[in-house]
This record gives C-alpha cells, sequence and structure tokens, in this order.
C-alpha cells in the first residue's frame, strides 16, 4: 500500500504540475469573491457555425438570393420540415424547436450579422481573437490573456475570504483561452473530481498532498487550490442532472448546473460544442449533419434551462453562445458550406431581452455582402458581450475588458445598463 501510495503521490504530482505548465497562469492565484451573484455560462460552438441556415431569411429578395445559393441546402418556407418562423423576415431551423419556445416565452434572444471586424477564415486565429477580446485587425497586437479573466479581474464584488470554489469553471477540458490569467477549475465530470478511496485512505491522502504542496511557487498554490476544490466539491453533495439528453452537450452543461446549484461562487463558466466546420455533406431540407448538431445544441440548453431555472437561478444566470464565423452564402460542390465572415449569436436567461432578433441585418444583396461572399458583420461581437457584462453581469468596466474597444449605440439585447447605452 505504500508503494501505491507513493506512485500516487508521484503521479499527482507530476498531472498537477503537466496541466498548470500546459495553461500557465490560468490557475488560483487570488482569492475568488461572490460577486453580484451573477453566473454568466458561454458556450463556443468550435467550427463556424452556419448561421444563414439557423436563421434563414423567408421573404423579399433575401428569401429568393438564398434560395439560388443554395439550391441543395435551402430551407422549406412550408411542409413538416419547414423553418419554424419567428415573425415574417426570418425562421429558425426546424431542429431548434426547443429554442423557439424559449424565444416566444421571451427568454432566449438574437443577435444577427455579428462577429470580428477584422479578415480571417482562419478557425484559430478567429477564436484566439474573439476569446482574448481583440477586434483581429491586422496590425494590431494580441490581449496576453482573456476576456473573460479580465472581466473577472475588474467586475466589482464582495470582499474576499469567502469560502467559494474557484470563481471560473471550464467544463470538457483545458480552460478556454477566454480564462487565460485567471484561477480556473477545469473539470469534465463533477461526480469524478474527488479522490477515490476509502474515508481512511483519503485522510491520508489529502494529509499527505497538503504536505507535498507546501510552500510559495505557483505549483505549490496550484496544488493547493486544486486541493481545495477537490474538498468544496466531495462535501457540496451534489445533485446528479435530471432532465438532459444523453449527448456530450448534455452532460456538459448538466455539469455546470450542478456546480451552480450548489452555490459554491462559480461566476463565469465556458463549455465547448465542437463539429461545427461543415464544409461536406451538411445535410439539406432540415435532415442531416447540421440538423443534429442543432438538435443537440437546442434539446441541451433547453434542458439546462429548465433546470436552473426550476433551482430559482433563473434571474442570476445568463448563457452567452457564438462561434468564430458563419458560413459562406454559396454551397459548396461537396454539399456544404466553406468558411464566411458574419455570424448568429444567441442570449438567454437573466437580463437578456427575449423574443427578439438584434442587430442590423445588411442583406444578402451582392452590394451588401463581405467580399462579394459572406454575410457582412454589422454589429461587434464585443458589443454583444459588453452589453451582457454591463448589464445582468454588472461589470461597468468594459474598458479593462476589451482595451482599446469603442462600443457603438446600444443594441438593447439586455435590460438595463449596457456598453454603448
Amino acid at each position: 500500500m505504500q508503494t501505491n501510495r507513493r506512485g500516487f503521490l508521484m503521479g499527482c504530482s507530476a498531472a498537477i504540475a503537466a496541466l498548470s505548465g500546459a495553461r500557465l497562469g490560468t490557475l488560483a492565484l487570488a482569492a475568488p469573491d461572490a460577486g453580484n451573484g451573477h453566473a454568466l455560462v458561454v458556450l463556443f460552438l468550435r467550427g463556424g457555425w452556419d448561421a444563414l441556415n439557423v436563421l434563414p431569411p423567408l421573404d423579399g429578395p433575401d428569401r429568393g438570393i438564398y434560395e439560388a445559393a443554395r439550391p441543395g441546402l435551402k430551407l422549406p418556407r412550408s411542409g413538416e420540415r419547414a423553418a419554424l418562423p419567428l415573425g415574417d423576415q426570418f425562421g429558425l431551423h426546424p431542429a431548434m424547436a426547443p429554442l423557439r419556445e424559449l424565444y416566444q416565452a421571451g427568454a432566449l434572444g438574437l443577435v444577427t450579422a455579428t462577429g470580428l471586424t477584422g479578415e480571417t477564415r482562419s478557425h484559430f486565429d478567429a477564436m484566439d481573437f474573439i476569446e482574448r477580446g481583440s477586434s483581429g485587425e491586422v496590425g494590431l497586437g494580441p490581449l496576453g490573456d482573456g476576456w473573460l479573466a479580465r472581466h473577472l479581474a475588474s467586475a466589482p464584488g464582495a470582499a474576499g475570504g469567502v469560502d467559494v470554489l474557484s470563481p471560473a469553471l471550464s467544463v470538457g477540458g483545458s480552460p478556454a483561452a477566454s480564462l487565460r490569467g485567471q484561477d480556473a477549475l477545469a473539470l469534465q465530470d463533477a461526480g469524478d473530481f474527488r479522490l477515490d478511496d476509502s474515508p481512511e485512505g483519503r485522510r491520508w491522502l489529502e494529509e499527505a498532498l497538503s504536505g507535498l504542496y507546501r510552500g510559495e511557487s505557483w505549483l505549490h498554490r496550484a496544488g493547493q487550490h486544486t486541493l481545495r476544490d477537490l474538498r468544496m466539491i466531495a462535501g457540496a453533495q451534489l445533485a446528479a442532472p435530471k432532465g438532459y439528453p444523453d449527448s456530450e452537450l448534455g452532460h456538459s452543461l448538466g455539469t455546470v448546473a450542478q456546480i451552480l446549484r450548489a452555490g459554491l461562487g462559480v461566476r463565469v463558466a465556458t463549455v465547448d460544442f465542437g463539429g461545427w466546420d461543415t464544409h461536406e455533406y451538411q445535410g439539406d431540407g432540415g435532415q442531416g449533419h447540421l440538423a443534429e448538431l442543432l438538435g443537440e445544441l437546442s434539446t441541451a440548453l433547453h434542458a439546462f434551462w429548465a433546470d436552473v431555472s426550476g433551482a430559482g437561478l433563473g434571474g442570476r444566470v445568463t448563457v452567452i453562445v457564438q462561434s468564430e464565423f458563419g458560413r459562406r452564402l454559396t454551397q459548396n460542390a461537396s454539399g456544404g458550406t466553406d468558411h464566411g465572415h458574419g455570424g448568429l449569436s444567441l442570449l438567454l436567461g437573466a437580463g437578456v431581452k427575449g423574443g427578439r432578433i438584434h442587430g442590423r441585418w445588411p442583406g444578402l444583396a451582392p452590394g451588401a455582402l463581405y467580399d462579394g461572399a459572406d454575410l457582412a458583420v454589422t454589429t461587434d461581437y464585443r458589443q454583444v458581450l459588453g452589453e451582457v457584462l454591463g448589464g445582468p453581469a454588472g461589470n461597468p468596466h468594459l474598458d479593462k475588458v476589451f482595451p482599446g474597444f469603442k462600443a457603438g449605440p446600444a443594441l438593447g439585447v439586455v435590460n438595463g445598463p449596457a456598453a454603448g447605452g
């Protein structure tokens, strides 16, 4: 047993060292605070989702342009798999019926033609620019840390000393780049985040690991805070998620809801959902790969909102859904769409002016397209994020979150103070 425990300790040491080295600066170096009780959940759709088939035009000249550009991908206006009308101008993909329900209830809002103002069709560059809170403009240097880290550092909050978990949670892998520079707890499943041993063995391991990480270096502090998080989650007696789809995203959002319901002081959470790079066999008429992705997204988000609102947290949780860019207007020869420019964001929950489509729609006429091929960006993505931060998230210091960004007139996506408002 002694050999096994020694091996376990060596393994823990190596794991924390490797983890810390891989995400240097993301582990706890300061006490978290309680803030205003609001939690922001950022769901990033990796790959660039097809905004034009998520929210296709239903009427007018743009409808004819859309149908001509996508003869094999277009969503019909009538029939079993028709787009779900959100008024006269736009419809929602038929796989997103659960989110249409939230839209009609006033909990979900959409922001069209949003994204980076700079030009890039690189997944890596676009995601990096967005997660750092940069414009992506050529010639501007990258920001060193993430926009969520700067939000947590600048937002007003209660004094330290509150016994809470790390203020940032990243579910599904290593912390998102938006959290770079901030204490962040990364986990796959809250139920697995524990020292799995007998009570006596667990006490021995905790004491041994506490001794192992008794020091002042950043690695020692990383170990100390990891052990703190282990103890807190183990002692929280988390209720198992219920009502979620049996999918990766369902499990991830269920884990976020578990932590939020436990009241452990998490103020931001990030979740990744990949697979949106639909160059081939995207699907048509409301069926296929894109429809499957949108169905998983919609059922998981609907379950998450039912969970947190049922727990009385609906007035304190806001969800932002974003992607690095949209897709090209014209379908390609492989039954898919290539990298585009303007995209679409979803906002769900506390403070959101739901039941509305926000932002200025530029249209699909040839002269309105970006580079003659893509939906244009009329709303900088930072405007959307800034209005959420300045409203329900309670952070008036947007100049610190997005250095150099000059907000335009408020879109009105949230109730209360907003960037540019």
